[in-house]
């Protein structure tokens, strides 16, 4: 086997060679497989290890590569190409992990999700791994909750649910003994978990009963348990006192964000008044039932994580983890950030960390760093990013990726790079972000990084076809039909009618709206528009009902016109134009039609200074739409003057 290894990879001693075969297989007849198995087929080796009979080969492979080896290959799985481990052989081959998963899909006898089955049931029907889990006699009591529920974390002192975090080590209230305790609802006090399973005689009743407060030589019976929340008027007349939503909510908040001295968090309390405010109270409730909630406030609360944006980036990056920034920053527990700028920021770190070539790596920082996140920054001007601003940037990022890995494969530098070169790749089939490719070498032009140019396409006007007869067809619906949505009605109206973006709609703030007596003015650029009977009562309408679907930590009013689903948040300008193009609205169609009929009737300084274009774009679509505002002054002198009325 050492000489196999040593015909691919001479620079590899006798010793190394060894030392990886023992660590791959532990038995002698495992490495006389794995040798048979090499001497056999060498080109395991270099690339073909999924065509392994014995999995020892794999292993053998990671420690020679781990050793440094620079000819031996780690083999990609045959279906989906990904070099990962290969766990499994199908149909003569090993896969990995997922497409293992993939073979093996069949629906499930509960649900019917097509996945992997986790078992079968007494049938020998397949079972997915969440109706596994789910069923009911896969159930435990939670030592925390006291529900039958899934079993999320095994302590010492029982099982968790998802929705319990670790309990805190403290000072049991009645038996005076330091353990996991959790805090009684009754009490808002600690107590471990042989207390709540302990009965005896009460000392005021005489009874024999649970025991719910007291001590061990004095214990009181729930009946006689003065309750934590005496003035709610709820639990006043309820047999249960503590069990309304609002009385659980206050009692979960300081289970989760208390320190181990019993105490609130001191950067939890805003958090905790805000979650305490929420209308409903179950709500809040089952935000806090999430495990990663739980979780991440609990380990605040312990000391166990900062609370700060990099203890959060260092967490799996999910939805309700996004969803607990944007509440704690919108409760001013945590310091707002630009969060689509931040993502942009981790994207570009991972994909220089990727470049192992110095020059590329450089020419990629200066481009990424120096010019698109700078340009982002000065262009914004303190606003936040948006989703599409991202989305574009990384496509620029990507694109400089496709240039550099296109010159690599051809021995090609920028500065070596000719324009046959660059021509004979642009006329190929297999051109991936052309136009963001052309932003590269433009900017690599102009900082004399090479000679290739790459023409920029000037705007010549739109593209598709302007059907203004429908616009206002769709601008009259959504003034008279009101079975529709408040805000969907008059984003419409903004977009057929003002022209106005999605984007730029979905970041409108109530301070855009300004309302007299008398009228209701819009400001979209530096001059206010004053709104029509029928869209300024729209407006009202908005403002007086405006809420947003975030009621978890909103406790204040949103400053949007548009609040989104995330507290302190607007709508996303994706999700805002999902919900036009329901009502049978193009949202970019209809700017076109209304920008390109608007630019016929406005001059462009004026169009710009009401629509908050920039002037270039207003005169772009006034040549566009074949305006011509130069007799506009000779128009108005030749129009009749009224005739003065003189008094005597």
């Amino acid at each position: 086997m050492v000489d196999v290894v040593a015909v691919v990879d001479p620079a590899l001693s006798a010793g190394v060679v060894t030392a990886a075969a023992n660590a791959a297989a532990a038995q002698t007849g495992q490495r006389r497989q794995m040798a048979w198995a090499l001497q056999e087929r060498p080109e395991l080796l270099i690339g073909a290890g999924a065509l392994a009979t014995v999995p020892s080969v794999l292993r053998l492979i990671d420690k020679l590569c781990e050793a440094g080896a620079t000819n031996i290959v780690r083999p990609p799985c045959p279906h989906c190409g990904r070099v990962i481990p290969l766990v499994k052989p199908r149909g003569g081959v090993r896969l990995c992990r997922n497409c293992v998963a993939k073979s093996r899909a069949e629906p499930c006898s509960g649900c019917g999700r097509v996945c992997e089955p986790a078992t079968r049931d007494e049938y020998g029907r397949p079972l997915c791994p969440n109706c596994l889990v789910s069923d009911p006699a896969n159930l435990e009591v939670c030592v925390s909750c006291g529900r039958r529920r899934i079993v999320g974390t095994r302590t010492p002192d029982g099982p968790l649910c998802p929705g319990c975090p670790p309990l805190p080590i403290l000072v049991c209230s009645i038996c005076g003994t330091s353990r996991s305790c959790g805090t009684a609802r009754l009490t808002g006090l600690p107590w471990c978990s042989p207390c709540q399973r302990r009965s005896g005689p009460c000392a005021r009743c005489g009874q024999v009963k649970p025991i719910r407060s007291g001590t061990l030589d004095e214990p009181y019976c729930q009946s006689c348990t003065v309750s934590t929340f005496p003035d709610c008027l709820v639990c006043a007349t309820a047999p249960h006192p503590g069990q309304c939503p609002g009385c659980r909510l206050k009692l979960r908040l300081r289970e989760l964000m208390s320190c181990p001295n019993g105490t609130i968090h001191p950067a939890l309390h805003p958090l905790k008044k805000a979650l305490a405010a929420t209308d409903p109270p179950t709500t809040a409730l089952r935000w806090l039932a999430k495990e990663p909630v739980a979780a991440v406030l609990a380990d605040i609360a312990a000391g166990h994580r900062q609370l700060t944006h990099d203890e959060l980036d260092e967490l799996p990056q999910h939805a309700i983890l996004t969803h607990l920034r944007s509440v704690l920053a919108a409760t001013s527990t945590l310091p707002p950030r630009d969060e689509q700028m931040a993502r942009l920021e981790r994207f570009v770190s991972d994909v220089l960390t990727t470049r192992t070539d110095h020059d590329e790596r450089q020419i990629l920082h200066r481009y990424t760093t120096w010019h698109l996140l700078r340009r982002l920054r000065r262009r914004n001007n303190g606003q936040v990013t948006t989703h599409e601003q991202y989305t574009s940037t990384q496509a620029h990022v990507r694109a400089t990726v496709v240039v550099l890995d296109w010159l690599a494969t051809q021995h090609l530098t920028l500065a070596t790079c000719r324009q046959t070169d660059l021509e004979r790749w642009l006329s190929s089939g297999d051109v991936s972000y052309r136009y963001p490719a052309g932003h590269v070498i433009r900017w690599a032009n102009k900082q004399r990084l090479t000679t290739l140019s790459f023409p920029a396409t000037r705007w010549q006007g739109p593209t598709r076809a302007l059907d203004d007869q429908t616009r206002w067809e769709a601008a009259h619906r959504l003034l008279h039909d009101n079975t529709l949505g408040t805000r969907d009605r008059l984003a419409g109206l903004l977009v057929l009618l003002y022209a106005q973006p999605v984007a730029r709609i979905s970041r409108l703030t109530t301070d855009n709206v300004t309302i007299t007596d008398t009228t209701v003015a819009l400001r979209l650029g530096s001059t206010p528009i004053t709104l029509p009977d029928p869209v300024a009562e729209l407006t009202q309408q908005l403002l007086s009902g405006k809420r947003g679907h975030a009621t978890t930590g909103a406790g204040r009013p949103s400053p949007w016109l548009f609040p989104g689903g995330q507290p302190g948040r607007p709508i996303s300008a994706t999700h805002l134009g999902q919900r036009l193009k329901t009502l049978d609205i193009q949202a970019g169609q209809a700017r076109s039609t209304a920008l390109f009929q608007l630019a016929t009737e406005l001059p462009a300084a004026l169009l710009a200074r009401m629509l908050g274009i920039h002037i270039d774009v207003a005169i772009a679509w006034q040549r566009a739409s074949a305006g011509d505002w130069m007799t506009y002054a000779a128009d108005i002198s030749r129009r009749t003057q009224p005739s003065r009325r003189t008094t005597k």
